[in-house]
């Protein structure tokens, strides 16, 4: 429900569509001609659904509304990636980026208010954590960008991939995630081949076997190093989670999604885990199952004490990854002068943690030592 006490049908999937129409006394139709106006047309205007009976418009301005997140503030780069600032309740934001390429236009998607993990490498860890998003919140953030780029579904695609790689750790906000999920696969929706919506996690082992059971969706898992001891330093869930126990995990997903694929992101920082050593052991680990990695340039933010390894090395890294049979790639980066490249996203987090002080609190000292 909004605020206003409407039903927001952004929220609602098709089964969830048809549920809400079958309670105003409708046929289920009816809630896959308002799914065509609201994904296909992009439309938040019953008056304007026109092969909606008069009574039926008037009905649903009275207890529903198609309410997708308010631009606070977008900004665009100029290598053409474009970054949006979208409002929350309570004084939060959050960030969504679409990045377009010569064959692809990918949309990066948030899923939480900040994040309720702590990656040592990520901007949005320093924010600490406010909340979940509802499903309106992340379907809406698709909305809001296809209707900016005149995206149409089955006609001029914009936006032909979505990543749900943005703010937060989508497997913590499971429910709503998947439904968001269905939503962007529907043909009633945005109608994007499986393949092409992509969930990353940081390892939540339950959650991947939950999940492969649900949806059938492509996985990318955030590794950025090849032992338990590095890894447990740089992304913590790896104490609960170790490295076996999420490369099992991510076998059995593969072995119940046989057309999903996995994708490993490595982010290479500068004398932490970019030694020929820590690509020779990765290799050992990506023989286990198949998969891809994506090598990422490590994106500076303020504050951070990590740097990004030098070109010669992010090369050497990927040639021995390579040499070996493992299929790797390395990122491009993309609009990082807007903040936009990936590890940089910061909207605005009223914190329930005390992260966001701890980070600042060391800032502070970092400065005043260095002086």
């Amino acid at each position: 429900m909004t605020t206003t006490g409407k039903t927001n049908l952004l929220d609602l999937d098709r089964q969830g569509l048809r549920a809400f129409f079958a309670q105003l006394g409708e046929k289920p139709y009816r809630a896959d001609q308002v799914m065509k106006w609201i994904y296909h047309r992009l439309e938040n205007d019953f008056e304007r659904m026109t092969d909606l009976g008069k009574s039926l418009r008037n009905r649903l301005a009275e207890v529903a509304c198609v309410g997708p997140p308010n631009i606070l503030h977008e900004k665009g780069s100029t290598d053409g990636t474009h970054k949006w600032l979208l409002g929350m309740d309570g004084g939060n934001a959050i960030e969504t980026v679409y990045i377009p390429e010569p064959t692809r236009g990918t949309l990066c998607v948030s899923s939480q208010v900040g994040c309720a993990l702590n990656c040592t490498f990520c901007s949005t860890a320093t924010q600490g954590f406010n909340r979940n998003l509802s499903t309106a919140e992340i379907i809406g953030q698709v909305w809001v960008a296809a209707r900016h780029l005149g995206n149409v579904p089955h006609q001029q695609r914009r936006i032909t991939n979505v990543v749900m790689m943005g703010m937060g750790e989508p497997l913590m906000n499971f429910d709503s995630v998947v439904a968001a999920m269905n939503l962007m696969r529907d043909d009633l929706g945005f109608g994007l081949a499986s393949k092409r919506v992509t969930l990353s996690t940081s390892g939540l082992v339950p959650q991947i076997d939950k999940l492969s059971e649900v949806v059938d969706v492509s996985l990318a898992v955030s590794l950025h190093a090849p032992t338990d001891e590095l890894r447990s330093t740089l992304v913590p869930i790896n104490r609960k989670y170790p490295i076996d126990e999420l490369l099992a995990a991510c076998k059995r997903y593969v072995e119940l999604r046989p057309r999903a694929s996995v994708t490993f992101e490595y982010t290479l920082m500068k004398g932490i885990n970019d030694h020929p050593d820590h690509a020779r052991k990765l290799v050992r680990l990506m023989r286990r199952l198949p998969s891809k990695v994506n090598l990422i340039p490590f994106n500076p933010f303020p504050g951070t004490r990590y740097e990004r390894s030098d070109p010669e090395v992010i090369e050497d890294f990927r040639r021995i990854l390579n040499n070996a049979g493992v299929i790797a790639t390395v990122r491009r980066t993309r609009g990082d002068d807007i903040d936009a490249a990936c590890g940089q996203l910061k909207g605005q987090v009223l914190d329930r943690t005390r992260r966001s002080a701890t980070f600042r609190k060391q800032m502070h000292e970092e400065s005043t030592h260095a002086a």
